[in-house]
């Protein structure tokens, strides 16, 4: 089981198909830490949702570093851009409906050096029957 100290770094070109490997990994920390199999869909979505925010449909020249963090019963994904152009990150409305439905916290936003990402998933358990 995760300690409140695993961390797990990733970066990936900024590209689509790349962006997979996000999704991917998320899910394995995810199970791993014991989330449940609609929980971890959840957050594949959600890491979707904010990687396109991140770098549009058509992927952007640079690479995103994603940092994701376990705890006993949480997952911190954060991610930021390191692009060749400057350019603003934003969430549609739909994407923004959409990330509050999946997470319990999530923000994108243009930072310093490059635009950031930020999600965190919660483990719920499920109620006594």
């Amino acid at each position: 089981m995760a300690t409140s100290d695993d961390e797990v770094h990733l970066v990936v070109p900024a590209m689509p198909e790349y962006l997979r490997l996000a999704r991917v990994t998320a899910a394995g920390l995810a199970s791993r830490i014991g989330f449940s199999f609609d929980e971890v869909e959840d957050l594949r979505l959600a890491i979707d949702e904010l990687c396109f925010g991140l770098t549009g449909s058509a992927g952007r020249e640079g690479t995103v570093s994603i940092r994701y963090v376990l705890g006993a019963d949480r997952l911190v994904v954060e991610g930021t851009g390191s692009f060749a152009t400057d350019g603003r990150v934003a969430l549609s409305e739909l994407s923004e409906v959409i990330l509050e439905a999946l997470v319990d916290e999530h923000d994108l936003h243009d930072g310093e050096g490059g635009p950031v990402f930020r999600l965190v998933k919660r483990r719920h358990l499920a109620p006594d029957r």
